[in-house]
């Protein structure tokens, strides 16, 4: 969609998204005559979809108002439903949880732009906001979300197989091992569906850039709800935990440094704060269960953005080395599955 240079919107940019702005600001009591009234500013680190921050000034003139445009990534559709996700998002509106959808046209939609600001990579490691994210986390995966409460983990992971054995040269396939990875995926649902398991409305994609923040009042919003969806809790925070591996705003965005993950004590403080923000002090022996399964959900974890890697390589045009992103992913399961299997051995 061309709206990507920063400065106005062009144009050759499709009247169904002109309409929707305009109709936007007339509610908010701005009547907008000419598109160059509206500025554009491309935001980075978006690997599903481009998003952009649109201004305008209002009718006091020295104010502006602020929305952000999401522009849907080419092919993206593969991976969730899009009219689910829509409801995901306004049910979560709802719930006080996140932006308010302001508008929507064929590829994207327009939401209300949160004054607050985006985690960076560090803000992770961060020992007190670190607590805050762990409590928010914990409050979304109590939210009572409509429709099946099931866990959509190893169908997802099928159904991405699925894909990626589709899009890929017999080469790549070789390459990537796609052959044995509905074994691997069978013996992972097997292994960690046994026992007592706390599912919950997962976000699946918690990594720093789905995290703001109000500086003043310290509120933790949790943003984009793509992936969303049912699963293990466990599985949540090991998402969480191997996304600080990432840092999507350097010079190699797809470079991942897993050296660099939280250590034990460092994801056991997160646990813990998060069991805590029920208002009820956990006992050591809750801490170290859920540490437990949250390292074995890493296995699925690498799997899914492996595969996810895979598919985004072949179907998004946004600039990202998905593939070697993918390659990562796999070759961190392998030596994650390697570990594990050696400390069942000893």
């Amino acid at each position: 969609m061309a709206i990507k240079k920063n400065g106005f919107i062009p144009s050759c940019a499709p009247e169904e998204l002109k309409k929707v702005l305009k109709a936007v600001a007339s509610e908010w009591g701005d009547m907008i005559k000419d598109m160059e009234e509206f500025h554009v500013v491309p935001l980075k680190g978006a690997l599903t979809n481009e998003v952009f921050q649109i201004n305008w000034p209002t009718k006091h003139g020295e104010l502006h108002q602020k929305v952000l445009v999401r522009v849907y990534g080419e092919g993206v559709e593969v991976f969730f439903n899009r009219d689910d996700e829509i409801r995901t998002f306004e049910c979560m509106s709802k719930h006080g949880q996140g932006p308010r959808l302001l508008g929507r046209f064929p590829d994207g939609r327009i939401e209300e732009f949160i004054h607050a600001r985006t985690l960076s990579a560090a803000d992770l490691r961060d020992p007190e906001i670190s607590s805050l994210v762990a409590a928010k986390l914990r409050e979304f995966h109590n939210l009572d979300m409509p429709g099946p409460k099931d866990v959509l983990l190893w169908k997802r992971l099928r159904t991405w197989l699925s894909l990626s054995k589709k899009l890929c040269s017999p080469e790549a396939a070789k390459e990537f091992g796609l052959d044995i990875l509905g074994d691997e995926i069978s013996i992972l649902e097997k292994e960690l569906s046994q026992g007592y398991q706390e599912i919950g409305f997962c976000h699946n994609d918690l990594q720093y850039g789905n995290i703001m923040m109000d500086e003043e009042t310290r509120v933790i919003t949790l943003i984009d709800y793509e992936y969303a969806s049912y699963n293990p809790i466990a599985y949540d925070l090991a998402n969480h935990f191997c996304e600080m591996a990432a840092n999507y705003h350097s010079e190699t965005p797809h470079i991942l440094d897993f050296s660099i993950c939280p250590d034990m004590e460092e994801r056991r403080r997160f646990i813990r704060a998060y069991i805590a923000s029920s208002g009820n002090e956990p006992s050591d022996a809750e801490v170290e269960q859920l540490l437990v399964d949250a390292e074995k959900y890493t296995l699925a974890n690498h799997l899914f953005w492996g595969l996810w890697g895979i598919i985004s390589g072949h179907v998004n045009k946004i600039e990202f080395d998905y593939l070697e992103y993918a390659r990562q992913r796999f070759q961190q399961y392998w030596f994650k599955k390697t570990l594990a299997l050696e400390s069942l051995t000893l």
